[in-house]
């Protein structure tokens, strides 16, 4: 798309309004549009907005990437003058930190030296409208200085979810026929260093849209603001209205959880306040004015309301990336649905174009559940669109030997060729180690997304593209991986096992599982392509590490009379997580002749702590592995004990979404990174298993927990639904039975 020199601005670090006003005359054949607006845009015709799209354009890395949004717009065009407008906030493009919360690392971490850096001197837009004639002939308009500029009425818009709005220069009939713009100003084409770095490519993922409108109770006065509840946690748009005064300022503060006293609590746990506020001046005494948010998102649950005004109407509309289902389970044992639909909300919450870890409090794109909670998410979701763009962030994002950051002494710190960064896109770059914790930049679950998140996409959706297209970028990931072996063959760089609850990493044992997961799948893929010869030197490295991984970590534990992993960072005692014992079962890392052993040593360690005890990292495979054995039933316990560990326990605490930990009031109470109980509910309860990629071939294993009496399944695959259900009948027995599409081989 040729549109890298029609780029215009006012100049302004703020949001703005442009328009541009242009005569149809003859009958139209079709219209298309191309636009951007960097950070953020809305697009408009004829005082009409032209989709139900919000958040435009999804965040990249805009040195390397910049999307575009494509409308047709032929039914909207009127015989005479048109006009088209265009709204441009902030963003990640040019972060506005002066109001509002914004991000900052925790004292505990040392400063970064490689801060955020905007990606252009100020907001930009650009459009390419193409209209075609009966006739034949066409019409090209582009932006250009011809087009009119105006100060927005967001004064300030912050990515973090704050906004600053002006009642009063609102213009919301700015993109109306003979709108007065006698007092605007011309845009201007942009500048070197205005104009942004990457290539216009057309969005791949489904566009954020409105899932769910949420009306908020009003639950009463506390501290002298009113707070209402929304009833669910969400990543949404604020709406209401407000009348009162000129000039009065209005104020929303969103937060996910109330003080003890009832007041809304901004405070993250261990962390900081998150301030964030949407602040609405009214610009017309004794009227009712709408108040919504343009350029950015709040989140939470509960919203504190101060000003002299009143206000009717408060509501928040969910918004997410995920809002096409791929599946459903339902069931009559409410607890078990609780936990699916605490878990789906949370999904849909943290995708917005990016895979947030948390939208409250970072809005970062970690990667790692990008493979560890991609089949639970596909279970649920169509995630193809959303991950073809994910692999792409994470291949622009790889590093080159060029690459270069600033160390703690402002001297060059090159990563290294081939590193495959935690976040992707990377706006704050925070690339070297923090003391005694490890690097969260260079982590290898996270990292391995460019392998592991290739694999779940292929098996689910069975587009072998995909894996030509990050094939070449997993290969110079493995190379980069080999050179952070130690002198004992171990990675141990990263964070582990992160997020286990008694603090037990494992990092050796957990991070050289994944540099053997890597490998194999590697090889996988050289074989589904037909490169033979990578799959042989991939197979001859793997063996290499399991060999050494099994040498130095499989011993015979005497309490247990078998064969065990013990975690290689305690060398003066045996210890057993349930991660380590899982990871290598999991990846076939195990002699086949101790087997058996390791699974007895693993069901040890589960049985031992009545819970699963892992981080998000182990977590998948601990509960995998636990069905793979015929574990099911010490799942049903552990997921619906009411102490954490356990998924029933958010429930029971009155979350609405799942947890960051495993404990009560976490850090950010909606990170999915932890759902992956709903794989289980699809290929354990519902027992629906890909044997072939695209699940030509499956086979269906379902099994009832004794707590329920029915439960009913769906997934829609590549070639059609497939439809589990069981019930018990009078004999108390568990009866099952499915249905497959024709196109689907089961067994």
């Amino acid at each position: 798309m040729a549109l890298s020199n029609t780029w215009i601005t006012n100049g302004s670090k703020t949001p703005f309004y442009l328009r541009k006003v242009f005569q149809i005359d003859g009958k139209v054949s079709s219209a298309s549009a191309h636009v951007c607006g960097l950070g953020q845009f809305n697009f408009y015709l004829n005082g009409c907005r032209m989709s139900d799209r919000v958040l435009d354009p999804g965040w990249t890395d805009y040195n390397k990437a910049v999307q575009y949004v494509s409308f047709e717009l032929s039914e909207y065009l009127r015989q005479g003058e048109n006009v088209l407008g265009i709204e441009v906030g902030n963003g990640w493009y040019h972060w506005d930190m002066s109001f509002g919360y914004s991000f900052h690392f925790p004292p505990f971490m040392p400063p970064n030296p490689n801060p955020y850096k905007p990606f252009g001197e100020c907001l930009v837009a650009v459009l390419e409208l193409k209209i075609v004639y009966a006739d034949g002939t066409e019409t090209l308009i582009c932006t250009d200085e011809s087009w009119q500029a105006a100060p927005h009425g967001v004064l300030h818009s912050n990515v973090y979810g704050s906004e600053l709005i002006d009642g009063g220069q609102l213009r919301e009939d700015f993109s109306l026929p003979g709108f007065d713009a006698s007092a605007w100003e011309f845009a201007r084409c942009t500048t070197a260093g205005e104009t942004p770095a990457g290539e216009l490519v057309p969005a791949v993922q489904p566009p954020i849209k409105i899932l769910k409108t949420y009306e908020a109770k009003k639950l009463g006065e506390v501290n002298g603001r009113a707070i209402y509840d929304l009833g669910q946690n969400i990543s949404g748009l604020l709406h209401c209205e407000v009348r009162g005064d000129a000039g009065t300022r209005v104020e929303f503060y969103p937060a996910e959880k109330l003080t003890p006293e009832g007041d809304a609590d901004q405070m993250a746990k261990n962390w900081m306040q998150i301030d964030n506020v949407i602040s609405y001046r009214i610009g017309n005494s004794g009227i009712w004015e709408e108040v919504k948010q343009y350029f950015t998102y709040f989140s939470g649950r509960y919203i504190a309301v101060t000003g002299k005004a009143e206000v009717r109407g408060l509501r928040g509309d969910a918004i997410s990336s995920a809002w096409k289902r791929a599946g459903s389970f339902r069931c009559d044992d409410v607890r078990y649905n609780q936990i699916y639909d605490m878990i789906e909300r949370t999904v849909e919450a943290n995708m917005l174009s990016v895979h947030t870890d948390c939208p409250t409090i970072e809005r970062f794109a970690w990667q790692e559940p990008n493979h560890l909670m991609a089949p639970s998410i596909f279970y649920m979701k169509d995630g193809r669109g959303l991950w073809e763009k994910f692999l792409t962030d994470l291949r622009l994002a790889q590093h080159t030997a060029e690459d270069c950051f600033a160390d703690m002494e402002g001297k060059p710190f090159y990563p290294g060729a081939g590193l495959v960064p935690s976040q992707a896109p990377c706006y704050i770059p925070n690339v070297l180690p923090v003391p005694g914790m490890g690097s969260f930049y260079d982590i290898i679950p996270w990292g391995s997304t460019c392998i592991l998140g290739t694999y779940w996409h292929y098996m689910f959706y069975g587009d072998l593209e995909t894996v030509r297209k990050n094939y070449d970028t997993g290969l110079r990931y493995l190379k980069y991986l080999k050179t952070k072996l130690n002198s004992d063959g171990f990675l141990n760089h990263g964070l582990g096992d992160w997020g286990n609850p008694e603090n037990c990493l494992a990092r050796e044992n957990v991070e050289t599982a994944f540099l053997y997961a890597d490998a194999v799948t590697l090889r996988q893929f050289a074989l589904w392509i037909g490169n033979d010869r990578d799959a042989e030197e991939l197979r001859s490295f793997a063996e290499e590490i399991r060999q050494n991984y099994n040498d130095k970590l499989l011993v015979y534990n005497e309490a247990l009379h078998g064969w065990c992993y013990r975690v290689w960072d305690h060398p003066d005692e045996l210890v057993l997580t349930q991660a380590a014992e899982a990871l290598p079962l999991y990846w076939g890392m195990v002699p086949p002749e101790r087997e058996e052993e390791v699974v007895r040593a693993f069901r040890a360690a589960l049985e031992e702590k009545g819970a699963f005890v892992s981080g998000e990292v182990g977590l998948p495979y601990v509960i995998q592995t636990a069905r793979k054995y015929g574990m099911n039933d010490l799942i049903c316990r552990y997921i619906t004990r009411e102490t954490h560990p356990s998924y029933y326990a958010f429930v029971l605490d009155g979350e609405t979404t799942l947890g960051e930990y495993w404990e009560n009031n976490p850090r950010s109470h909606c990170h999915d990174m932890m759902g992956h109980i709903i794989e289980w509910y699809f290929n354990g309860l519902a027992g629906i298993q890909p044997l072939e990629p695209g699940f030509r071939r499956i086979k269906v294993t379902p099994y009832l927990p004794e707590s329920m009496n029915w439960f009913d399944c769906t997934y829609e695959t590549p070639y059609g639904t497939i439809h589990v259900k069981a019930e018990r009948n009078a004999e108390g027995n568990a009866e099952f039975h499915w249905e497959t599409p024709a196109g689907i081989v089961v067994g």
